[in-house]
């Protein structure tokens, strides 16, 4: 029985949600049959990553057992993969002694980002029973600022000496490189931890074995500081297509490194804030949204849109100031929906333009005034070309009526216009302030131009009814 198992988890070709599927099923199966010999064949030839997305998929009752059968040090990888939510399902279901030897063994980074997740009560009792060297480490990592390099750094590197000699170093490396994170890039350090150099592994395995560590190394080292921005580190981590980028201290002393796998979990955390403030909600803990209840649902969501509720009554507030022009020619209320509905999306168009500019910072090459002037003059362009559409098409909804059909056509350039200025402008305005950029997306961004579009319009009509009329 247990060879059709194994072929089944290794599904040719299958990507990777099929396989999990086939596994999760499977995996299911046979510990409810209590078949843990075949669970083990099972999951032998499996990778961890997708062997902890099984155990995810599982019930809550079955996920302990599963995990409880994993190999001891396959189990320790297998935990840093899993869901925080099943992180600590397991520790509620596993006991004491399993924990504590879990949470031992765990890496540095990804102890301190379970601890984040638990009670603090939970995490002064686990920290208490660490041993004294994890213990030192934990708290030093935890005593930075969430979501800095300090805080997603690891501890577990290779340092070097420039004395040492590429034979020796080799050896050291040989040594540590099981109870390191990663032996890709080494770094050297002097007497008293100052970072002086880098070297890669090639270099250092191509190198002759009685040359110098500091003859081979690289002295300009980049490196980033505790307290830098975790946005930032991937930054320069994608830069310069770095494996991990060095951290020092402010004293230039080296204190860890952040590896290039936890940078592309930081920046899909950054982008799925990005999303949720593109779309006015309010972001949650990492990507939790579809596993919160529904009240939690609807927090994170009706706060942004009471802000837009309320912004919106300027609106209708300017549509009842002007309720006089519109009783004199009722067709211009229908060209309210498709003038302020054009404005709120060349806004969107262009803050969206903005706030990725931002994020890559390839708008810097251009500069906060001439990025807007852009803009500016684009929204112009684009309320001109559609002037050519929409004037014919108004005045003959209108019935003839030319000074409707103008007003819609002057209105529409400057409402484009405005939109794309504002769309540019704000969220340049709010990174420059030190606030999120992506805040100013596109349903604050369409709220805005929505009043100012309908004033616009009704202001230019009864000018032009006015004086033409």
């Amino acid at each position: 029985m247990s060879e059709p198992i194994v072929a089944a988890a290794v599904i040719p070709g299958a990507n990777g949600a099929a396989l999990t599927d086939v596994l999760t099923q499977q995996l299911r199966g046979l510990l409810e049959a209590g078949n843990y010999d075949g669970v083990k064949l099972l999951l032998k030839p499996v990778q961890e990553v997708d062997i902890a997305e099984a155990i995810g998929g599982l019930p809550r009752t079955l996920q302990a057992l599963a995990f409880r059968l994993l190999p001891k040090d396959e189990a320790i990888a297998v935990y840093e993969y899993l869901e925080p939510s099943v992180q600590q399902t397991l520790l509620e279901r596993l006991r004491s002694s399993e924990v504590l030897e879990l949470v031992e063994e765990m890496s540095p980074d990804d102890r301190v980002d379970l601890f984040d997740e638990l009670p603090a009560k939970v995490v002064r009792r686990l920290l208490a029973e660490l041993s004294p060297a994890e213990r030192r480490v934990t708290a030093q990592l935890l005593g930075y600022a969430p979501e800095t390099a300090g805080r997603l750094m690891t501890t577990e590197f290779i340092d070097l000496k420039e004395f040492h000699s590429v034979a020796q170093a080799l050896t050291i490396v040989r040594r540590r490189a099981r109870d390191t994170e990663t032996i890709y890039a080494l770094y050297v350090t002097d007497a008293s931890r100052h970072l002086t150099g880098i070297l890669s592994l090639r270099d250092l395995v191509v190198a002759d074995p009685e040359q110098r560590v500091g003859d081979v190394m690289t002295r300009e080292a980049v490196s980033v500081g505790t307290d830098t921005d975790q946005e930032e580190v991937a930054r320069v981590i994608q830069r310069y297509d770095f494996l991990a980028v060095p951290v020092v201290d402010r004293e230039q002393r080296l204190v860890g490194i952040v590896t290039v796998d936890d940078v592309i979990d930081v920046i899909q955390q950054e982008a799925t804030r990005d999303l949720y403030a593109a779309g006015a909600v309010q972001a949650g803990d990492e990507d939790d949204y579809f596993q919160s209840n529904l009240f939690s649902v609807a927090r994170r969501r009706v706060v942004w849109l009471l802000v837009l509720l309320l912004a919106n009554s300027g609106t209708a507030a300017v549509i009842a100031s002007m309720d006089g022009v519109l009783k004199q020619v009722v067709v211009l209320a229908a060209f309210i929906p498709l003038l302020i509905g054009t404005g709120g999306n060349v806004g969107a168009q262009s803050s969206t333009v903005v706030i990725r500019g931002l994020s890559t910072q390839r708008i810097q090459s251009l500069g906060p005034a001439l990025a807007i002037g852009r803009e500016a003059i684009a929204g112009a362009l684009l309320g001109l070309l559609m002037v050519l559409v929409v004037v014919p098409w108004a005045g003959y909804v209108s019935g003839g009526n030319w000074l409707v059909a103008s007003a819609a056509g002057f209105s529409l350039v400057a409402i484009t216009t405005l939109a794309a200025t504002a769309g540019a402008a704000l969220p340049l305005l709010f990174d420059r302030l030190g606030l999120d950029p992506a805040l100013m997306s596109a349903p604050f961004i369409a709220t805005a131009t929505d009043v100012a579009g309908v004033f616009i319009y009704l202001q230019t009509a009864s000018w032009l009814i006015g004086r033409f009329g």
